[in-house]
């Protein structure tokens, strides 16, 4: 019996192991990092974020459904397939770590606003996010500013318009605070 949970459990952890970057993902790696964790301000990290919401958004902004200057040509002639696998490669990176310096005071109003606003309902209470929504924890804080400021003010669409009623009417200061919230996980 241990043997077989011994053989079990090295065939699941050998099933775990990050898949090779796929060739499409070298691309990315200028900005996202080739580990998925970004150095690139305003530029959003891909490490562990939800699969499904990769494919997703590589979907909608290959189709011109999403309009991102920085990427527009960068998917010209993927596949769902290439989609599908840079989702998954992304998928599997370690979570980055926090990228700025946490301020008590700060991070407990953002806190307090997140409760307040219920984004632990989609994105979960430790903001790792789920299927089609994406993982805030440990996001670039200026990335998270600039997103929520944008839903905030209708520059983005088609990508999930019920963040631009919930963001509607935030002072850039509540932005700020959450924003410094979710990247200090």
């Amino acid at each position: 019996m241990a043997v077989a949970l011994t053989f079990v459990s090295a065939t699941e952890s050998a099933q775990k192991k990050a898949p090779p970057m796929p060739q499409k993902a070298v691309v990315c790696a200028a900005c996202h990092g080739s580990a998925g964790v970004s150095t690139v301000p305003n530029t959003p990290s891909l490490a562990r974020q939800q699969a499904e919401f990769l494919v997703l958004q590589l979907f909608l902004m290959r189709e011109g459904l999403r309009a991102v200057p920085e990427m527009k040509g960068m998917l010209n002639g993927w596949s769902d397939a290439d989609l599908e696998s840079v989702g998954a490669y992304y998928a599997s990176q370690a979570a980055p770590a926090s990228g700025s310096k946490r301020d008590p005071k700060l991070h407990a109003r953002g806190a307090q606003i997140a409760r307040a606003m219920g984004c632990g309902i989609c994105h979960l209470d430790d903001y790792t996010g789920q299927r089609q929504v994406p993982r805030l924890a440990n996001q670039r804080e200026d990335y998270l500013a600039s997103a929520m400021k944008a839903y905030r003010d209708n520059r983005r669409t088609g990508a999930d318009t019920n963040m631009n009623g919930i963001m509607q009417g935030m002072s850039d200061a509540d932005v700020h605070a959450l924003a410094h919230y979710f990247a200090n996980q």
